[in-house]
């Protein structure tokens, strides 16, 4: 019973610190925006670039993302917390990248090769679970990041972004329903039906 006291306990002390903080961000105070920046921006770059498998287009988006959280943090109402808020915007941001390639005809996921030569390898490896210090376990680990990578990035958008969410970020199903704006029950419903396409397509491979 302490223990859940001190857990609470913990959990309102950072709202007020939170909450602080997100009234400097709307005063434009350019160190606010600065320590975001640097506290969200490789978490926001590992989600995009799983959502497009494209490492200039992750790049790009995390820079409208930031951007556009910059533009908009007057009309954040506390609704959601702060990263939550920050990772619909980057979700949204992927999808109107998505729609505007689709509308031109072009692809733009890069191969899983392309992306290890330019050294962004094992984006997923939460997914696999490695020995880095056995040659032998390491390089079936790696494997098994390939095969994941290659089997997520098949998936429809819709699935990989239920997916990417919950079994890689760690969200919640509430989280999730925030941050791509639907209900808790169709968050369930996407991540089984990802996780059973994901499942066929890695049969075999791991």
């Amino acid at each position: 019973m302490e223990l859940e006291q001190v857990a609470t306990a913990t959990i309102a002390d950072a709202r007020p610190v939170e909450d602080q903080f997100i009234e400097r961000l709307k005063r434009s105070d350019p160190a606010a925006f600065e320590t975001l920046v640097h506290e969200r921006s490789g978490e926001i770059y590992g989600l995009l670039y799983r959502l497009t498998e494209n490492t200039e287009e992750a790049r790009d988006l995390t820079q409208e993302t930031f951007l556009r959280a910059f533009q908009s943090i007057g009309q954040f109402r506390g609704e959601s917390d702060l990263r939550t808020w920050i990772y619909r915007i980057a979700i949204n941001q992927a999808r109107n990248r998505w729609r505007w390639w689709r509308r031109r005809h072009r692809d733009s996921t890069v191969s899983i090769d392309a992306a290890e030569a330019n050294g962004h390898s094992a984006v997923i490896a939460k997914l696999s679970s490695g020995n880095a210090g056995n040659p032998e376990h390491g390089a079936l680990a790696h494997e098994r990041e390939r095969a994941l990578r290659k089997a997520l990035s098949g998936l429809r958008r819709v699935y990989r972004e239920a997916v990417v969410l919950r079994d890689i970020e760690g969200f919640a199903y509430e989280e999730i329903a925030v941050a791509l704006d639907i209900s808790v029950g169709t968050v369930k419903s996407r991540l089984a039906r990802g996780r059973q396409e994901l499942r066929r397509k890695l049969e075999g491979s791991l």
